[in-house]
């Protein structure tokens, strides 16, 4: 039978210079460890990470704070998705 977890759990499981992806609602979106912008437009994001590249559609999206660590995008976000393999 699987488990439920709780987020005491989930910060134990975090694995060392693993990306991070938080969702705030349908507005706002934070990636933590990442390795750069592929494309980058009003209605779609791609951002590279280590496994492969997270696409983030929307419509007026917009990259809001960029450092070397962090990535947050706004805007109205419709989808994400990741496809693996493409940021090695």
């Amino acid at each position: 039978m699987g488990r439920i977890t709780d987020a005491t759990d989930l910060q134990a499981e975090a694995l060392p210079r693993r990306p991070i992806v938080e969702i705030y609602s349908d507005r706002r979106l934070l990636i933590e460890i990442h390795r750069g912008i592929v494309e980058y437009d009003t209605k779609k994001v791609q951002v590279r990470v280590q496994y492969g590249i997270i696409c983030v559609c929307g419509t007026c999206l917009e990259i809001v704070k960029m450092t070397e660590q962090q990535l947050v995008i706004s805007g109205r976000i419709d989808s994400i998705h990741l496809i693996r393999g493409k940021g090695i």
